[in-house]
């Protein structure tokens, strides 16, 4: 499954085989339309193979059975593990309020124009195009609508589905931070950690998380003037590294208890007080680019990680939040076409 003679884990090998589930049905999808059948065919058929191996990541309980002579006696009975048990239902519901909100889409106010400025529907009232991202993925199709605009009907529906997208990509995001979380790091990546947090994130940031008084993520990041995606995850990997150097100092000094513990009694700390400081940048930093890709440290924790149940949970989450931040996508690019429209108008 990995394409080389090497192989990969069992873990890994579902993972990938979601993510790429997710690039055949989905990859080509650019529009606000429904899913064609046969690939929503093809994403339910081969995504209930892949999740049925969570029938089986059981844990055992202490239970009571009947016996005919109506005594009773005491067995191990099994029950899907609780993560399972509480985010696969959750994830399966969100997977299917999205594939909802695209079969919404049948008859529209607004249609696309292709990479060659040729209108996919010929019937269509022509329109000038107008796209938000500018030479930014120039190749997607861009949305066009009427002079007029949408109809207020219209434009209260898009605005809807873009808060029901928004609320499951949020959905999703929390629980893939969740699984994310459970995972251990990796000894490859620990070994690879600075022995100081202040070289990892640089004299200006480390200036900012340093200072006595209030602390306020927004005014680092606004600091950074972070301009793109690349810039951002180059920053979140700095900060994250940072951050784990600082809960390892932590830890070290105070060796019998467990970070939770650490980071309730010694709130004075200096490394406690950077730890948590890095996560509320790496949090803020999240919530501003909500397409962030996976920073170091979730891909050495996918790529190590030998736990089936939350392999299937992370990709999982983390192909849903992708189609959720996708359809957002798409219906700002519809909205931002009707506001020029409007304006011509």
């Amino acid at each position: 499954m990995s394409g080389s003679g090497k192989g990969v884990s069992t873990s890994v090998a579902i993972s990938n085989a979601i993510t790429n589930l997710y690039a055949t049905v989905f990859g080509s999808c650019h529009r606000l339309e429904p899913l064609p059948a046969e690939k929503k065919s093809m994403w339910r058929r081969e995504m209930d193979c892949l999740l049925s191996v969570c029938d089986y990541i059981v844990e055992f309980f202490p239970s009571k059975e009947m016996l005919r002579d109506g005594t009773t006696r005491e067995v191990m009975a099994t029950r899907p593990r609780p993560d399972i048990y509480v985010n696969l239902p959750a994830l399966e519901k969100l997977d299917d309020m999205l594939l909802e909100i695209l079969d919404s889409f049948q008859k529209t106010e607004f249609w696309y124009v292709n990479d060659k400025g040729h209108k996919d529907d010929a019937a269509a009232t022509p329109c000038r195009p107008a796209s938000q991202r500018g030479d930014d993925k120039w190749w997607l199709p861009v949305p066009c609508v009427t002079k007029p605009g949408l109809t207020e009907t219209a434009r209260r529906d898009l605005q809807q589905k873009r808060d029901c997208a928004s609320q499951i990509h949020k959905a999703a995001m929390a629980i893939n931070n969740g699984v994310l979380a459970e995972i251990r790091i990796p000894d490859p990546y620990k070994q690879a950690l600075p022995k100081c947090g202040r070289a990892s994130v640089g004299d200006l940031i480390y200036r900012h998380m340093s200072f006595p008084g209030k602390f306020s993520p927004e005014y680092v990041l606004d600091s950074l003037e972070i301009s793109s995606e690349h810039e951002a995850l180059e920053a979140a990997d700095r900060v994250e590294a940072a951050m784990h150097v600082w809960r390892r100092k932590a830890s070290q000094s105070h060796s019998r208890s467990p970070w939770s513990a650490v980071k309730d009694l010694m709130e004075s700390d200096k490394n406690v007080m950077l730890a948590s400081r890095a996560e509320d940048v790496l949090l803020c930093l999240k919530q501003r680019f909500p397409g962030l890709s996976q920073t170091t440290l979730d891909a050495s924790k996918i790529q190590y990680n030998k736990d089936v149940g939350q392999a299937i949970l992370e990709s999982y989450s983390r192909v849903l939040e992708s189609l959720a931040y996708n359809i957002v996508t798409c219906i700002d690019e519809v909205l931002f076409a009707d506001e020029a429209a409007r304006k011509i108008a």
